[in-house]
């Protein structure tokens, strides 16, 4: 009789010796890399485990589709540099800010303009804590709004193209990451309004709570779209492409990247510091991504041979809970998860897994890549971890996390709300894709 673990017993042991490394702080993608290979090898020998790093690893850095990732984040670290962040909230604020609650619907505003070209949620949060705060105090907004707003304006840059969760996962998936960023369009505008509405409900509902700020002239309102029109264009520019079939998702972040650094040129913004900083934040950006994804690919091998998906969709799809019911019991699963992990370290350790269980029930690949985004958005902002929270927290000093978790709850009651319309309505998803030329 053997005593050697079956596959599903190492599958199991692989799983939980994974959770073990991240509690130990070892880097999400060098934890999934170790475990991946070591259950590899074990299953199948030495050799075939070191053939499979030289391969995955020269496979994932010199694919050419994989470049959307460092030229998106490379248009997006010119953007962040040049400093139109100030200019987008200077622009919106001219437009609303004379409004109750008019400050934080113009930080929803930029901070939508801003995601749209950075691509980054922590780094829209991050941005806006420095922009967007010292104007709502100033103007004597309350600490908690203030920084709910901001937390809740900075996951934004997961769902609009170019979103860097989106083009991971349609990586992973093999699914089209322009299909991918257009679907991300009519949810991510979707919930801009939401946000903006639930700042508008709560200033008729507690009046006072959120001033009015001094209303803008007209001349004052066109100078300040003077300064925004260019990116802006750009960004149009750049989805218009990929919607028209005249760009790959590759082509469309190089051609960003170019423009991007142009505008940044031409408008005096770029020195030659800002380059070079933009550079090797991109770099080590796309850098650190890149090993999260070839660790990701390797334990996505390990879970491959123990028949980890298959078993897990057997499972699920047995239970006679129905589809919708699976489908509850995942994003269930995304929400206990955001308490816990990064939202990329989500996307990568179960998409692999939950896939399969996706497709075997006939969901909509891209509209489904469009539902883990938003879930993983909430898990950017819900307690007890809430990645844009802690992001928020290291820029403002003096203020509690549960002061900006105070601030952010009825923006996930929002987003809570959101979530079911686009279950019930998936075409709000579906329907741009499917009219793409190309």
């Amino acid at each position: 009789m053997s005593l050697d673990p079956s596959p599903e017993t190492v599958a199991v042991i692989g799983f939980v010796s994974l959770f073990a490394l991240m509690l130990l702080r070892v880097p999400v993608g060098m934890a999934m890399g170790l475990v991946g290979i070591t259950g590899f090898g074990y299953l199948t020998g030495l050799a075939p485990a070191l053939k499979l790093i030289g391969q995955t690893t020269m496979r994932t850095v010199t694919d050419y589709s994989f470049g959307v990732i460092p030229m998106f984040l490379l248009m997006g670290a010119f953007v962040s540099v040049s400093g139109i962040s100030r200019e987008l909230f200077r622009a919106a604020n001219t437009f609303v800010g004379h409004w109750k609650g008019g400050l934080g619907i113009a930080t929803i505003a930029a901070c939508g303009g801003f995601a749209a070209i950075s691509g980054s949620s922590v780094a829209t949060a991050a941005t806006f804590s420095a922009v967007a705060y010292p104007e709502m105090r100033r103007f004597g907004y309350p600490q908690s709004f203030s920084t709910g707003v901001i937390a809740v304006g900075g996951t934004l840059g997961a769902m609009l193209p170019p979103s860097t969760v989106l083009a991971v996962y349609g990586i992973i998936t093999q699914q089209d990451i322009g299909k991918l960023f257009i679907a991300g369009v009519v949810p991510g505008l979707l919930a801009i309004l939401m946000h903006m509405i639930t700042i508008g409900i709560i200033g008729v509902t507690r009046p006072g709570f959120l001033p009015a700020g001094k209303k803008a002239s007209w001349h004052e309102r066109f100078v300040a779209l003077r300064d925004v029109w260019s990116p802006l264009l750009l960004f149009l520019f750049v989805i218009g492409g990929l919607y028209g079939g005249f760009f790959i998702p590759t082509e469309a972040g190089a051609v960003g990247a170019v423009g991007a650094f142009i505008i940044g040129i031409l408008r005096g913004k770029l020195t030659r510091d800002g380059i070079l900083q933009s550079l090797l934040q991109a770099t080590r950006t796309a850098a650190a991504v890149f090993t999260v994804l070839i660790g990701a690919l390797c334990f996505g091998y390990f879970l491959t041979i123990t028949q980890t998906p298959q078993n897990v969709t057997a499972f699920l799809t047995g239970l006679g809970i129905g589809p919708y019911g699976v489908l509850a019991l995942i994003l269930l699963m995304y929400l206990v998860l955001g308490c816990l992990m990064d939202a990329m370290a989500m996307v990568i350790l179960t998409v692999p897994i939950v896939f399969p269980v996706v497709t075997a029930l006939g969901f909509d690949p891209i509209w489904f890549g469009i539902i883990i985004v938003m879930t993983v958005e909430l898990g950017l902002i819900h307690p007890p971890v809430g990645m844009n929270v802690f992001v928020i927290k290291s820029v403002i000093k003096d203020v509690n996390m549960s002061t900006i978790f105070v601030g952010v709850l009825p923006f996930v009651i929002t987003d809570l709300i959101r979530l079911v319309i686009l279950i019930l309505f998936p075409l709000l998803a579906t329907w741009l894709p499917q009219r793409m030329i190309g």
